[in-house]
């Protein structure tokens, strides 16, 4: 008698990591901004622009660096938000190279400074400082819960990081930036992303305790009294930044951020109504008393008045850009959004995008930014764990408020806040801030999209076949 025995073990099959469509769209987001540069440089001069090589293969090192780690380090992540993030910083250096060869910004920065210093080739410095952070991210975050441990010191470094900006010069009448000899910091980009973390660990802890109602109100679950302790400690928070550093968009980020985190770990609608009336109630106190409050609320309900064009006519100016630049825009190169004057190629910068793309460039734009944050909401839905879950909506949402608050503002909707709008906008601290949030929110995409480990063989998986003579 002979025994022949068959061993077959089944592994677990493997799941595509979308790296060879990751790469397929950062060509696309390299190749969209390049082009973009071609075609300002031949409506300014009427030929190709000296710096289109360089700039292309600067924008196209950044791109491939990244990729090669993502590849490497985070094998299962997302495939779309490091293109999107490209494209987006892609286009904004050619923005912002844009507005440099204004001859009308030009003149007026020699006529106030005495030198024109372009911004276009330090913001490709802090591009590539922000792709090194995102690097530095993923080669030392092998997994996103070890920031849960830093639950309580991420707190204490938020509320450090949103201080420190009290104790030094008001700029343009709001205290939010951190001057170090030639370095220039603005702290809130960073704890963004900080207090994300610490909500996120706090609230995967406590949401069960606010999660609890005490009786039910028209519809809605009231929160008992002792459980309103952190919203009333963030809400104050809000108001003492909003009051001492006058600075509106990281109030709104702060306070906004926490109770979209709440409303997503207790899923009471209770606290979003309780948080908007809070919002409300806390700016309108501020406002009775804060002069430069005030003054921004009366430029954005007056920005066509004499009085309001005498101090500042940003607001005009740029309402006028999106009126020019009609459904198409006047096309790149071609708009005059640089009167706006400095403020040109900061948190104005949508002005121009409005103009020279037209309604249909900015509904483009808007889209990007949109799916990021859909990218990152879909990565909280896949997330395994609670925590993680919980940082991915809070990351995702804190975007999607900067991106709201200046579009807001720029528009019209809301006074203006004084953010920047994230990877367009000319400014270190936002980009290089940007850039992390990405590189957090591509680590616990890659854990959610990770193959679970293959399963140990069954005794059923071995078969034994007697065969007799």
């Amino acid at each position: 008698m002979s025994v022949v025995t068959n061993t077959t073990t089944i592994g677990a099959i493997e799941a595509p990591s979308r790296r060879n469509t990751e790469l397929m769209m950062l060509a696309f987001a390299v190749a969209v901004p390049v082009f973009a540069y071609i075609n300002v440089g031949l409506a300014l001069d009427g030929k190709l622009p000296t710096g289109v090589l360089g700039y292309g293969l600067g924008l196209g090192l950044l791109a491939a660096v990244a990729h090669l780690v993502v590849r490497k380090f985070a094998k299962y992540a997302d495939p779309l938000l490091l293109p999107l993030a490209v494209l987006l910083n892609g286009l904004g250096l050619v923005l912002i190279w844009r507005l440099d060869q204004s001859q009308r910004l030009i003149q007026r920065a020699e006529y106030r400074w005495g030198s024109f210093s372009p911004d276009a080739p330090k913001q490709m410095l802090y591009s590539a400082i922000g792709i090194a952070l995102f690097v530095a991210v993923l080669l030392v975050l092998k997994d996103h819960r070890i920031l849960q441990r830093y639950t309580y010191i991420s707190m204490a470094a938020s509320l450090i990081l949103l201080v420190l900006p009290m104790f030094f010069p008001a700029r343009n009448g709001a205290k939010i930036w951190i001057s170090l000899g030639p370095i220039n910091l603005q702290p809130g980009e960073f704890a963004k992303i900080i207090i994300a973390i610490f909500f996120s660990g706090y609230l995967m802890v406590k949401r069960d305790a606010l999660a609890l109602a005490s009786r039910r109100v028209m519809g809605l679950y009231l929160p008992r009294g002792r459980d309103l302790g952190p919203i009333l400690v963030v809400w104050a928070m809000s108001i003492l930044i909003l009051v001492f550093e006058t600075d509106l968009g990281t109030s709104l980020l702060f306070f906004g951020l926490f109770v979209i985190m709440l409303y997503v770990a207790t899923e009471r609608t209770s606290w979003i109504i309780f948080g908007l009336l809070m919002s409300a109630a806390g700016a309108v106190g501020v406002a009775t008393f804060e002069p430069h409050v005030q003054q921004r609320v009366q430029f954005w309900l007056n920005p066509f008045a004499e009085e309001t064009w005498r101090q500042s006519d940003q607001i005009g100016q740029a309402l006028m850009s999106f009126g020019a630049g009609g459904t198409l825009g006047t096309g790149l190169g071609q708009g005059n959004s640089d009167l706006i004057g400095f403020a040109a190629n900061s948190d104005f910068i949508l002005s121009t995008v409005g103009e020279e793309f037209g309604l249909a460039g900015m509904m483009a734009f808007l889209m990007i930014y949109g799916l990021i944050v859909e990218r990152g909401v879909r990565t909280a839905l896949a997330a395994r764990d609670p925590f993680g879950k919980l940082l991915a909506v809070g990351l995702s949402g804190a975007f999607a408020i900067q991106v709201f608050v200046v579009a807001g503002g720029v528009m019209g909707l809301i006074p203006l806040t004084g953010m920047t709008m994230p990877f367009v906008a000319a400014g270190g601290s936002s980009v290089i801030a940007n850039w992390a949030l990405i590189a957090i929110l591509i680590r616990i995409s890659d854990t959610a999209r990770r193959p679970a480990p293959a399963p140990a063989p069954s005794p059923d998986a071995e078969m034994t076949q007697v065969v007799r003579p």
